[in-house]
């Protein structure tokens, strides 16, 4: 898609600034770091940058499939975990409670970008294994749509803990 040159002003200054804050919060509070931005700008790895593009990639499915996230949220469907990448990616998403309550008692943001990279790198294989638009089957669709709308709401969630926006496109 086509975006103006102000959008990508502001999709840059969002991503910018969330690569900047990421990288802090992603160190342990109790220990020494390095600055580094190539490091904190990179596309891949436990980076603010690869949290929002796997974001983007998932609002972009929602775009593709014209599927409506507000029915998704309000009318969940019943998922099936039929291949290994999905059971995992669920059991990420269901470690999210435990995650917060621990990163909120032990004082550590550090905890909630650990997990969002784990989040994302499972949400990766998902992706790259299990077709969501073209599954075989309208069930299995709408129960892989879920798996990404889940996702998509433990990835912006998770950001905006930490101060950090999301964009729709990348």
């Amino acid at each position: 898609p086509v975006t103006d040159a102000a959008e990508n002003r502001r999709i840059a200054e969002v991503v910018g600034l969330g690569a900047v804050k990421y990288a802090d919060l992603a160190q342990n509070r109790t220990t020494d770091y390095v600055f580094n931005w190539d490091k904190m700008l990179a596309m891949d790895g436990n980076t603010a940058t690869y949290m929002q593009y796997a974001n983007a990639r998932i609002r972009s499915i929602f775009r593709k499939g014209a599927e409506d996230e507000q029915a998704m949220r309000h009318h969940p469907p019943q998922p099936y975990l039929q291949k290994p990448e999905e059971r995992a990616l669920a059991l990420q998403l269901l470690r999210l409670g435990e995650v917060l309550e621990t990163a909120a008692a032990e004082y550590k943001p550090n905890v909630i970008t650990a997990y969002l990279w784990d989040l994302a790198k499972s949400y990766s294989g998902f992706y790259q294994n299990c077709p969501v638009l073209k599954a075989d089957t309208p069930v299995l669709r709408q129960g892989r749509l879920l798996l990404c709308y889940l996702t998509g709401r433990a990835i912006q969630l998770g950001l905006s803990l930490l101060g950090i926006q999301t964009v729709e496109r990348m």
